[in-house]
């Protein structure tokens, strides 16, 4: 198995891309679980900051993320992964990318309007 240096810190930052048109859609961390997990199903897993645990992408909304190609940097301490994102929307909010809003002057301005799908209706109400 390819090792990933989870020595220098037990989280590692994935970029997530579009494999098709680079699209930056997200950024996540994984552990070496999380790692472990994508190599073997060729699905994105994470690590989960505010749960706590291991996350297969899309287990909730259906919005899986197949892995293409991965790209390891230098450190082997940060990995960019190259996904068809399944279902449309990568960002839990309904959006396509998480990456939905630009810095204008001292506010955040949306660039995207339109969401895929309504976080409502597949996650529920808080």
């Amino acid at each position: 198995m390819i090792e990933l240096d989870f020595k220098k810190c037990e989280l590692i930052p994935a970029i997530v891309q579009d494999w098709q048109s680079g699209e930056v859609l997200m950024l996540a961390f994984i552990n070496q679980l999380a790692w472990e997990k994508t190599l073997e199903s060729g699905k994105a897993h994470y690590w989960s900051r505010s749960r706590q645990k291991l996350w297969l992408k899309g287990e909730s909304s259906g919005n899986v993320q197949l892995i293409k190609e991965i790209l390891v940097d230098c450190d082997q301490d940060a990995v960019v992964y190259k996904v068809e994102q399944l279902g449309g929307a990568a960002c839990h909010t309904g959006y396509r990318t998480c990456f939905f809003r630009r810095v204008a002057g001292d506010r955040l301005e949306q660039v995207c309007t339109e969401r895929v799908f309504d976080p409502d209706q597949v996650y529920g109400k808080k």
